[in-house]
């Protein structure tokens, strides 16, 4: 088979891989069939997610039969975003494309995706249009999910969970995923500048396998998406959060303490038959150690930054005249 050497890639498709054993021929053979047609330069790195099924040597095989093909095989089973993770580290193309390894992904469905990214677009997100899956248990739930994900964000599209995107490798620089956050990609990209769009992609049944996901991360997703909007909004100025809340509790705290005493004074009512005074110093307390906690943010944000000299913006593009 043709060896990857020092040509440029244009592209690389990323496979996270777990207990796949019986996918994997087939999914070698449509994804090679696929890029083929394409007449680029490409890659396929197959992330191992520590299987125990015996994926793992077919997964060598594979590396074995084919040079573009790279495995990488973690030490044990991290999830979906840590095996992403690991595959982008490895993708060397100027364009990266991820897709699950269970055949519901249409290999013939790069293409398409790479048309719309030569139309000027950044980030291209499949659409499971017709998602062929459980209609509650999965189906619904990704609706509620996508639904929210989008009011939140601010970056509508319907289908967030697809894992068949096309990005261009710029739109990835700096990008770090933890938890359940490879579904939100897009949204960095588009915090940062990218412009996304999405278009419907084919959807298959799974044939063979099971599913790893539950309802289970319904939760997980609501909660790492409490955590993009806050760094997103706040990770540069942690005291607006923090301070803000803490202000907020001493004007409480102020309002209870004036009513215990309108109480007692005006309507006769001493201060231990009311539970106001004790709420006036709970608040106050809440809100004198919110504005600290703040402080304390904007110290280790400053130690972020400073230490490592990391920039708080990002540049597109920079023009000076030839000859300054």
């Amino acid at each position: 088979m043709p060896a990857a050497g020092d040509t440029p890639i244009d592209l690389t498709v990323t496979v996270p891989v777990y207990n796949e054993l019986d996918n994997l021929p087939p999914l070698y053979e449509r994804i090679r069939a696929a890029l083929e047609a394409l007449s680029r330069q490409w890659e396929l790195v197959l992330v191992d997610d520590g299987s125990n099924d015996g994926s793992a040597a077919r997964l060598d095989e594979i590396a074995a039969a084919d040079a573009r093909v790279t495995v990488v095989h973690l030490s044990r089973n991290y999830g979906q975003t840590a095996a992403l993770m690991a595959g982008l580290d490895h993708a060397r193309g100027a364009i990266i494309v991820p897709m699950d390894g269970d055949l519901q992904n249409d290999p013939t469905d790069i293409g398409r995706l790479l048309a719309k990214l030569d139309e000027g677009y950044d980030v291209v997100s499949g659409w499971r249009k017709d998602r062929q899956d459980h209609p509650i248990k999965r189906n619904f739930t990704s609706r509620v999910a996508n639904w929210l994900i989008s009011q939140v964000s601010g970056v509508h599209l319907h289908d967030y969970g697809c894992s068949l995107k096309a990005y261009r490798r710029e739109m990835l620089a700096g990008v770090k995923l933890y938890g359940e956050m490879h579904r939100f990609v897009p949204i960095y990209a588009r915090w940062n500048g990218a412009r996304v769009t999405e278009i419907p992609v084919l959807h298959h049944p799974r044939l063979h396998g099971e599913s790893k996901y539950g309802l289970e991360r319904v939760l997980k997703v609501v909660l790492d998406l409490i955590v993009v909007k806050f760094l997103f909004r706040y990770a540069s100025k942690p005291i607006y959060l923090f301070g803000g809340f803490g202000l907020l509790c001493l004007f409480a705290s102020f309002g209870a303490g004036l009513w215990a005493l309108w109480l007692k004074f005006f309507e006769d009512t001493s201060l231990i038959q009311t539970p106001l005074p004790l709420l006036s110093v709970f608040l106050a307390g809440s809100g004198i150690i919110s504005i600290l906690m703040g402080l304390l943010a904007e110290m280790l944000n400053r130690t972020y930054h400073e230490s490592q000299q990391k920039p708080v913006y990002r540049i597109g593009s920079v023009v000076r005249r030839g000859g300054d």
